[in-house]
């Protein structure tokens, strides 16, 4: 039973690395986009949030699973 809780802690935590490292990397390319085309701002950031909005429901369904399975353990 311990080790369902550990395993869905160390689960939960990879899903946020990955999450957050996703965000990073999307949030970089979008500035460096706009920094090459400032008269792009409106689309490039539409478009990152929808992606970023997409990256986090990712985890927060990993999130969910994680302890899904730690309390059906």
């Amino acid at each position: 039973m311990d080790l369902a809780w550990l395993g869905a802690g160390l689960g939960a935590g990879l899903v946020l690395i990955g999450a957050g490292l996703g965000i990073g990397k999307l949030s970089a390319s979008a500035m460096e986009a706009i920094g090459r085309q400032p008269e792009a701002v409106g689309p490039i950031r539409t478009t990152m949030i929808i992606a970023a909005a997409l990256i986090e429901g990712l985890g927060f369904f990993g999130l969910v699973i994680s302890i899904i399975l730690a309390i059906k353990s």
